[in-house]
């Protein structure tokens, strides 16, 4: 049977509350491993401070990359006067725009490879931050999948605590009283008079279970549909395309379907090449430092001027 501290699951209650709306189900993981996970492992204590330690370090992974998201610019062409190669003018900036680059309407400018907007982040997603982006998302599925899958049972056995509560709860059986004196003259002949006993249960044993299942509901949730965005996302990466880039470039295949042409996208360096670029590899040990360590490097390319292959070549020999 699942143990655990009062005042933790008050304290719980009162984090969900406000981190639902505020980190995006961040703050209920941090909660789901310390007052769910290791008070129902039945491990041994190595074996958990493993488990709370990689799961704090992924806390520390999503914290980071979402800071950096919402604070780095996604990257804005210059205003002045400049040598760059651009493709159009914007008509609402009067600006050159360089390849990639897109108008955003809410921020009411010019955004460096514009992927979209968000609303998690009150920022654009850019040449600059998209990496930021795509790695909250990414650990914070990860997160959300661990928490699913490993509270399986801890919210099996919530549920069906609750049950067994609601069941108590309805049939309320009694202890009949006997006895004379004040009842004599005061209970009709042949009726039994039924004291209720003090229930098997506390109240903060039916909100534990309820934190319990509604933690597993929201990191199940979160991960499934953050778990499509990412996979989504990472086609895109593969393809070397961005959302915006992606309805462009369907319209121009059926475009040039029409006139019998095949379109290709001149941005596809290859799938490899493509996360190279994105991830801002260019050494092999480019891939602990930047990759599985967090950092703050910029991207491959400025932003502003982009080489054409019309062939998949390794652009970056690591």
């Amino acid at each position: 049977m699942i143990q655990i501290c009062s005042c933790c699951v008050v304290k719980g209650i009162i984090i969900i509350r406000v981190v639902c709306t505020d980190a995006e189900c961040g703050g209920v993981l941090a909660l789901f491993f310390t007052c769910v996970l290791v008070c129902g492992l039945h491990n041994s204590l190595v074996w958990s401070g493993v488990c709370l330690s990689g799961c704090y370090l992924n806390q520390c992974y999503c914290a980071f990359h979402y800071y950096k998201a919402t604070k780095t610019s996604p990257g804005h062409p210059p205003t002045v006067k400049s040598d760059i190669r651009f493709v159009s003018v914007c008509k609402k900036c009067i600006i050159p725009k360089p390849a990639r680059t897109h108008h955003c309407g809410i921020c009411n400018r010019c955004i460096l490879k514009m992927d979209h907007h968000c609303p998690w982040l009150n920022n654009c997603v850019g040449h600059f931050n998209h990496r930021y982006f795509f790695s909250f998302c990414l650990f914070m599925t990860l997160g959300c999948a661990y928490c699913s899958i490993s509270g399986r049972n801890l919210f099996l056995d919530a549920y069906n605590t609750l049950e067994r509560i609601k069941h108590l709860d309805m049939e309320k059986p009694g202890v009949p009283v006997t006895g004379i004196g004040a009842l004599i003259g005061l209970l009709p002949s042949g009726q039994t008079k039924y004291q209720t006993p003090a229930p098997s249960y506390t109240f903060m044993d039916k909100m534990f279970n309820k934190c319990v299942i509604f933690m597993w509901v929201l990191t199940s949730t979160v991960g499934v549909t953050l778990g499509a965005l990412t996979c989504w996302h990472a086609v895109l990466i593969s393809r070397g395309e961005t959302s915006i880039e992606k309805h462009i470039n369907s319209k121009e295949r059926e475009r040039h379907a029409q006139r019998g042409q095949i379109y290709r996208n001149p941005f596809n360096y290859g799938r490899l090449n493509n996360w190279k670029i994105f991830l801002g590899v260019e050494r092999k040990s480019h891939w602990l430092t930047r990759v599985l360590l967090p950092s703050e490097h910029y991207p491959y390319s400025d932003g502003l001027t982009w080489e054409i292959y019309t062939c998949k070549k390794d652009l970056i020999p690591v």
